[in-house]
């Protein structure tokens, strides 16, 4: 199949490692600097159209929207916008072959692809999708946070509690989740690898959604998003 990716340039090598070198892969950055570069990469882009099998979208805005009309699966990273949330607005067709996905840095290669769907009578299409991409898959809820995100951004968001309280150090926090959990990473170094300021955006997005307390971010995470900068482990 031919893959195309948009927006999804720090997570080349992850889609590359999930779905492998039989597949073509084509990657676009919607970041333009000007008009003049944003006409030639929507050029681009259509023309790619022609060969594609499959698009998914990053984090860049609504740039698959040009993809909608087709008749190829389109995945929208959905992690801290559900479907429902994103395409409100856009005039989108029912029928539209719209998925939603869960492309953070770290939760892209996975065994399962975490996704949701615009319309539940292409269930059919996303199963033919996803055998002809190699990957197993299981459909969530669109809600935003899906559900691997969620949990896995909770679990950072509890960790700057215990510190911010003065309850252990950094670095006891993440060796703590690693040993007893086994977790592949620590909640700060996870953090760090999602990038802090998404972290805070899906936070942020199932805050606004639930007003759960679970979900309201940590001042200490909050400072750090903001600031642009990884914690110092």
């Amino acid at each position: 199949m031919h893959i195309l990716v948009i927006d999804g340039h720090h997570v080349e090598a992850e889609f590359r490692a999930k779905f492998g070198p039989a597949h073509d892969y084509s990657f676009f950055n919607t970041n333009y600097s000007d008009r003049a570069e944003q006409d030639r990469m929507v050029e681009n882009m259509l023309a790619a159209a022609d060969t594609v099998d499959v698009v998914f979208s990053g984090e860049g805005g609504q740039s698959y929207l040009l993809f909608a009309h087709l008749t190829i699966p389109v995945f929208v990273e959905a992690s801290d916008e559900s479907l429902i949330e994103s395409l409100e607005y856009e005039g989108v067709a029912l029928d539209a072959l719209l998925f939603g996905y869960c492309g953070l840095p770290t939760l892209v290669n996975r065994p399962l692809l975490e996704v949701s769907v615009w319309n539940e009578n292409n269930r059919q299409k996303l199963a033919e999708t996803c055998a002809a991409l190699g990957t197993d898959y299981r459909v969530v809820a669109d809600r935003v946070g899906l559900v691997t995100p969620r949990v896995v951004c909770q679990i950072i968001n509890e960790a700057c509690f215990t510190l911010q309280e003065g309850t252990a150090s950094m670095q006891d926090i993440d060796l703590g989740m690693r040993l007893g959990t086994n977790y592949p990473r620590g909640p700060f170094a996870w953090a760090n690898a999602i990038g802090v300021e998404r972290v805070y955006a899906v936070l942020e997005a199932m805050w606004h959604d639930t007003h759960d307390e679970r979900y309201k971010v940590c001042p200490l995470l909050k400072r750090q998003a903001l600031s642009g900068e990884p914690f110092n482990i």
